[in-house]
């Protein structure tokens, strides 16, 4: 297999350039995940101080969620956001999510991965210039370009939390 950050047939070049960044991560951040136990997937880390694997998993895909609609030009549909928001908590913190299986929350992020596709498939490599307002309350702004290399890089980063708290996990209950 040859790595490489070719996009799809019919996606424009530099589109589909971003898109296979943000698809390589995902792919990978399935890899990383594929053997947790619900166990491991619920744990948040020495003395319970950190986020699960769940909350950065949900949070991931709900930061995704949102840079498609926006990309879409829509606001992200009010039932979306009760099923799979806030973005973050009252406490300022990632919301709590416990007993939801790494399963359902790939599963999740599949369909968002499926939206983006789609989205991407529709743009043009001018696209990427157009301008996107983003943060809590709207008061960034982002081009559509820096938008995709943005979902890749956030996944990325989450990512290494992830294995964190892997190597905390292991040790943990190889103490037991």
């Amino acid at each position: 297999m040859i790595h490489d950050l070719k996009g799809e047939d019919h996606m424009s070049s530099a589109v589909g350039m971003l898109f296979a960044m943000v698809e390589e991560n995902w792919n990978r951040l399935e890899s990383i995940t594929g053997s947790m136990s619900q166990e491991e997937v619920d744990y948040k880390g020495p003395g319970n101080l950190y986020n699960s694997t769940a909350q950065l998993l949900r949070h991931i895909m709900f930061v995704d969620l949102n840079w498609v609609y926006r990309m879409k030009g829509q606001q992200l549909p009010y039932d979306m956001l009760e099923q799979y928001g806030p973005m973050i908590g009252k406490d300022n913190k990632l919301p709590f999510i416990e007993g939801v299986s790494r399963d359902t929350l790939i599963s999740q992020h599949r369909l968002v991965m499926t939206m983006l596709q789609q989205t991407c498939s529709l743009l043009t490599d001018q696209d990427l210039n157009t301008v996107l307002a983003f943060g809590h309350e709207n008061e960034k702004q982002a081009s559509v370009r820096w938008a995709l290399w943005h979902m890749a890089d956030h996944n990325r980063y989450h990512q290494a939390h992830i294995n964190q708290l892997r190597k905390w996990y292991k040790n943990d209950n190889s103490n037991r």
